[in-house]
């Protein structure tokens, strides 16, 4: 695929979008899920982010025709990212702190390595098996405190926010070989659409209770603006456009650095406790992420390049 030209102030603005807005939709979800129904909530941020962008692909000129087998891929692959993958641990957030989540899901490099061995077969290089000891020690770390665990519904909230975990890094290796729309922004406007629709329908059948907006607070309205803005369609067109102009592992380091964001975020607006073995095992978990994702050991993402695959389930 050809290298679009970089433009400097973009690619600037489009690591701030990965690193802080991705990092920050722990907190936004976390503030809305307190008043409003989890699946409601992905549901209308992912049908209102998903039309929005389509709208703007018809300003800017791009062609919403696919086929009938893009079309099926994009359902598939936004029910393993958003549907299952982002609106289960939007649920899981009423029984998890944000900064907890943010720090599970950043083991997701680690479920893909997995992954990649057991269903293709790829050989796991010794930068990544250090990275995966140093990831299975940090998430034990993180799990086990016993503080974390007593609280009502902990365990379920680990539980859910792993599967999710498993769905993503499954969508992961479904985007690489699967027939989507070329054109990434299209792409991700039928995965999102799709996806809203879905949890919507989800919601229903669960039985959620609906609200309107004018019966929102103040807080929550701010939170679901900005995730259908900022936390859907900005940061997924910096993310696309960033693997267009830069290198794989570059673009990978957002790993690193949402976990940190949503930890401080969590601490400052939501008094969210950061423990001395949360410390520990984001230190240790991330340093296992660092390696797995080692210039060394890259076969993760590198294969992925010019594709668009979101790597964090709050994204």
């Amino acid at each position: 695929m050809a290298k679009m030209q970089r433009n400097t102030v973009l690619v600037v603005l489009s690591f701030f979008a990965i690193y802080f807005i991705w990092g920050s939709t722990y907190l936004w979800n976390k503030i809305a899920v307190t008043e409003l129904p989890a699946f409601m909530l992905a549901g209308i941020r992912f049908v209102i982010a998903g039309s929005l962008i389509f709208i703007i692909s018809k300003i800017l000129g791009f062609s919403l025709k696919i086929t009938k087998q893009q079309f099926k891929n994009t359902i598939l692959a936004g029910f393993l990212f958003l549907t299952f993958g982002n609106g289960v641990v939007v649920w899981a957030l009423k029984f998890v702190d944000s900064s907890f989540a943010a720090l599970e899901v950043s083991a997701q490099p680690l479920v893909v390595l997995i992954m990649m061995r057991l269903f293709q077969g790829k050989k796991i290089q010794p930068m990544s098996i250090v990275g995966v000891v140093l990831g299975i020690t940090g998430i034990f770390l993180l799990v086990g405190q016993k503080d974390i665990i007593a609280q009502d519904g902990a365990i379920l909230g680990m539980v859910l926010i792993f599967f999710c975990m498993l769905s993503w890094s499954y969508g992961s290796l479904f985007v690489g070989k699967a027939d989507l729309p070329k054109n990434f922004f299209v792409n991700t406007g039928y995965q999102m659409f799709t996806s809203g629709i879905s949890l919507l329908i989800i919601s229903t059948l669960f039985g959620e209770q609906w609200s309107s907006p004018n019966t929102w607070s103040t807080p929550v309205l701010w939170s679901m603006s900005l995730l259908i803005v900022f936390g859907s369609i900005v940061t997924f067109t910096a993310f696309n456009y960033l693997l267009r102009i830069v290198s794989p592992e570059k673009v990978a380091t957002s790993t690193y650095v949402n976990p940190i964001i949503a930890m401080i975020l969590g601490w400052y607006f939501l008094n969210e406790d950061i423990t001395a073995q949360s410390a520990i095992a984001s230190v240790v978990l991330l340093t296992g992420v660092y390696f797995i994702n080692s210039k060394k050991s890259l076969t993760i993402f590198s294969r992925f390049s010019g594709k668009r695959i979101p790597k964090n389930p709050l994204e």
